[in-house]
């Protein structure tokens, strides 16, 4: 159920003197890859590295990075490289960092895959450029509405039966669904509060994307809601893409990072 995870890739957005999550160019979609996505324009991704690309995840700071805790990233193994965009280009002003330090979330399980997210600190402070800035992250009081448009980023699969992954950033849009929804579609006591799930528009997060960015705009801020999760093996669009809910593990991101 969980998907497979083969890279690292983090998102940012490019800063403002809001400090964040205001992008010089915004996301948008012509079409409904990711699983029927489209090449990103805005984002901002860095890998997490071992020779390929194996999961997601989201710029928060010059130190630190939010991922997925399946991801299992592994200090001083794994690198992270932030302004990456199209991995084939051998000339984007990208920057290589290791990771010194990996704190998965406590209450994270492997079999339920609840609580799903991990804090990677960053062996030296990326530094910030109009291509590479943090995201910023939902406030714990936030409230996305079932039907609210965001958007997800990544390298993952493009389709299922496609087995290499896309050079270049893809993006798509996709309707949040209310936990109700998600629960009935997957099984009753599989959706928790820690959880947010997206669905729509023929298009979803697939293998590969985990641990990668999902924000949603509010006033011309675009916020990290959600880190890709899990959904089905078979990148089936019918099936939601679950995501790890930032608002709901907001507190613990930052006493972390705070004593860290």
């Amino acid at each position: 159920m969980t998907f497979t995870i083969f890279s690292i890739t983090c998102f940012a957005l490019v800063a403002s003197v809001l400090g964040c999550g205001v992008p010089a160019i915004k996301p948008q979609t012509i079409g409904s890859r990711i699983v029927n996505g489209q090449n990103a324009i805005s984002a901002v991704n860095c890998l997490f590295l071992l020779g390929f690309h194996f999961c997601g995840g989201s710029l928060i700071n010059q130190n630190w990075v939010l991922t997925a805790a399946h991801c299992a990233v592994v200090v001083g193994y794994h690198r992270v490289i932030p302004g990456e965009h199209n991995r084939g280009s051998n000339v984007e002003p990208i920057q290589v960092k290791l990771v010194s330090k990996v704190i998965t979330h406590p209450f994270y399980s492997s079999t339920t895959i609840n609580n799903d997210i991990a804090l990677l600190k960053l062996s030296s402070p990326v530094t910030l450029t109009p291509r590479i800035s943090p995201v910023c992250l939902a406030p714990s009081t936030i409230n996305i509405l079932p039907g609210t448009r965001c958007f997800a980023t990544g390298w993952g699969r493009t389709c299922y039966n496609i087995p290499h992954l896309p050079l270049i950033l893809q993006q798509t849009g996709i309707p949040i669904i209310s936990p109700a929804v998600c629960s009935q579609i997957w099984c009753q006591s599989t959706i928790t509060d820690a959880m947010i799930c997206a669905r729509g528009s023929g298009s979803s997060s697939c293998v590969g994307d985990s641990g990668g960015p999902l924000v949603c705009e509010r006033s011309g801020v675009w916020s990290l809601v959600g880190s890709v999760s899990w959904g089905r093996n078979t990148c089936d669009t019918r099936f939601p893409a679950v995501y790890a809910r930032i608002s709901q593990l907001r507190s613990w991101i930052d006493r972390t990072i705070a004593s860290n």
